[in-house]
């Protein structure tokens, strides 16, 4: 697996979201279809939040509590505001994940649980790989709630978006 040409197609497909996501009022962006369930705003400002937190977790450094983030998904910026927040950090991010020399070596952190505290043993590797998959869970979910608002959220998959194609004549 290759971590900066991964990252790089979050990048693209994140790209594309954004420009789903830009021509929506800012009452369709914070709109919430049902009770309880997160509404556009908290589900892009989670994700950049959660992508903040694994780059703190590769390069070993502490995460204060949530209630002390800059950004947090109980009060989600205006689209504007989170969308350049996140252009900044993709480009710490790839920083980070470019100066990784060793995917696998595992360390330590701790969690605090229910008032318990809990040591979690992982590799750059694996945090990466949480990085990436929870963007795409929550990416579907964003696609679904634009396409509820009637935008056009197309194909992002990383095929489309990263394989070399090319046309042949048919013989």
């Amino acid at each position: 697996m290759e971590p900066l040409k991964i990252y790089d197609y979050l990048g693209r497909a994140r790209t594309r979201l954004f420009d789903w996501v830009r021509p929506l009022t800012a009452e369709e962006y914070a709109r919430e279809f049902r009770p309880g369930e997160r509404n556009l705003a908290q589900i892009l400002t989670h994700t950049m939040t959660s992508e903040w937190l694994y780059l703190q977790r590769i390069q070993r450094l502490p995460v204060p509590p949530d209630e002390q983030w800059p950004i947090r998904e109980e009060q989600p910026p205006a689209f504007q505001v989170l969308e350049a927040a996140w252009i900044e950090q993709a480009g710490r991010a790839r920083e980070v994940l470019d100066a990784v020399r060793d995917w696998h070596e595992e360390f330590e952190y701790s969690i605090m649980r229910a008032g318990q505290r809990m040591i979690i043993t992982v590799s750059a590797s694996d945090v990466f790989t949480q990085l990436v998959l929870h963007e795409v869970h929550h990416r579907a979910q964003a696609m679904m709630l634009l396409r509820r608002l009637g935008a056009p959220a197309g194909d992002v998959d990383y095929n489309t978006m990263t394989y070399k194609r090319r046309y042949v004549p048919a013989e």
